[in-house]
């Protein structure tokens, strides 16, 4: 069966301190010793907005290979502590993502292996992990074991991201979920092998998790590209709901839960990724246009709406979209362009993720922009929708925009959250040819709208 979806159309070197600019305020998070720090995510307390935890990877000549470094702020971002990610076994780590429940408590999950298509490596292994906090991530003493498979290089596990349901109205508030990609064999062109969606929870406060289950009806191939599932995102909604949606060689595909995760619907396609999630950008080694998902839990219009953010390139370059579904997932808008250059510029956006704000129910989504710039050099953009993610006004960071290198990996993705009109997004940028650095922007709404506070 054909299935037709309509389109709606609708740096230079920065010192490590506070620098100021058009939109927000920039702040510098990585450390001058960190090596190419990349693959950022970033969460709010929401019992205590001025603390906010950011985690990403960065290289680690002793390893050598990739290791997770965890920030905490206690001042609304502007200042941050450093801290070193457990890594008992001496793995490469990262994919990082973390999440604040309601309680207070901030989960980190990343991935930690050692060799992956080498059998001939001593002790290939390959395990997802959650550690947790409790005093607003200066220390992560717990330490939770999703899956390890040790002394093999198969199967792999990829692109764990940890999520968390603060709904006041939902009787699972506080579980943690996650969802990954299972390679039987990762980096196999064998037919015989294949990808697949995988989901856990825990209920008691991420101290253990649930035998991992398979979601995905549909797999992929090994190879890690636009013909594998990948980009698995779990979001919650107002009752409880939870969502997993991911990108594959059908497209986009949802499939929801409605008893906290124990059992999930048939999956089922619900949009298109043009061309594929496997992005050409130049400049940028690889790059992705896997979707983010999230929901609006606040007591707003919008309530409950889930909302899905991509990146494709149907218009001849790489633009940035939205879609959403106000009934459950039964039924979906058109797909938004969120982006505001004109179609089919030759310029390209790319990374993009986003942050429904829990409170305002604005939707806010951060990626890298060069609509006005030349060649490889590239500017980050906020875009906002405070009207159900029907229209955006598209916002320039302004920070010195920066040529890129695709000789140094640049991540997977970046990150954003968003709380009562304060919005954080958080990045990767280059600082000198070969050196990347990690920052955030510090932006204040006037909640529920487009207005900027200074």
């Amino acid at each position: 069966m054909k299935i037709i979806f309509k389109i709606g159309i609708s740096l230079t070197l920065l010192i490590p301190s506070l620098v100021f600019s058009q939109t927000g305020k920039i702040v510098r998070i990585s450390k001058t010793e960190d090596i190419n720090p990349a693959e950022t995510s970033i969460s709010i307390n929401p019992n205590n907005p001025e603390n906010i935890v950011a985690a990403f990877l960065s290289y680690d000549n002793k390893l050598p290979g990739y290791i997770d470094n965890t920030y905490s702020s206690f001042d609304g971002g502007l200042t941050w502590k450093e801290v070193r990610t457990d890594n008992p076994e001496k793995r490469i780590q990262g994919d990082d993502a973390v999440a604040f429940c309601d309680d207070n408590i901030v989960f980190h999950s990343y991935l930690s292996f050692y060799g992956l298509e080498n059998e001939n490596l001593k002790q290939p292994s390959s395990g997802i992990f959650i550690s947790s906090s409790k005093d607003g991530g200066l220390t992560f003493p717990v330490r939770a074991v999703l899956v390890d498979h040790i002394n093999t290089s198969a199967p792999m596990e990829d692109k764990p991201y940890v999520a968390t349901d603060n709904s006041d109205s939902s009787k699972f508030r506080n579980n943690v979920y996650i969802a990954w990609t299972h390679f039987q064999q990762y980096g196999s062109r064998s037919s015989s092998d294949s990808s697949q969606i995988y989901f856990s929870r825990s209920i008691d406060s991420g101290k253990t998790f649930s035998p991992a289950i398979r979601i995905s009806t549909t797999g992929g191939d090994c190879r890690d590209s636009s013909n594998t599932v990948e980009g698995a995102i779990t979001s919650t909604g107002p009752n409880g709901e939870v969502y997993v949606v991911w990108a594959g060689p059908k497209g986009l595909v949802f499939t929801e839960s409605l008893d906290g995760g124990k059992s999930f619907s048939t999956e089922k396609v619900i949009g298109y990724i043009y061309h594929g999630w496997d992005s050409d950008i130049s400049g940028i080694d690889r790059a992705n246009g896997m979707p983010v998902t999230k929901t609006d839990i606040s007591n707003g219009k919008y309530r409950g709406s889930i909302y899905i953010n991509w990146a494709d390139d149907r218009f001849g370059d790489n633009d940035i979209f939205l879609k959403y579904s106000r009934d459950r997932g039964k039924t979906w808008s058109n797909d938004i362009r969120v982006n505001d250059d004109k179609m089919n510029n030759g310029k390209q956006q790319f990374f993009s993720w986003m942050a429904v704000d829990p409170i305002d129910g604005s939707v806010n989504i951060v990626f890298y922009d060069r609509k006005n710039t030349d060649g490889n050099m590239t500017a980050v953009t906020l875009a906002r929708s405070v009207d159900g993610g029907n229209s955006f006004i598209n916002y320039n960071l302004n920070i010195p925009p920066f040529d890129c290198n695709k000789n140094i990996f640049f991540g997977d993705y970046t990150g954003i959250d968003a709380y009562n009109g304060f919005v954080i997004p958080i990045f990767m940028h280059f600082v000198e040819r070969k050196k990347l650095a990690v920052s955030a922007a510090l932006i204040h709404f006037k909640a529920g709208t487009l207005d900027e506070l200074k």
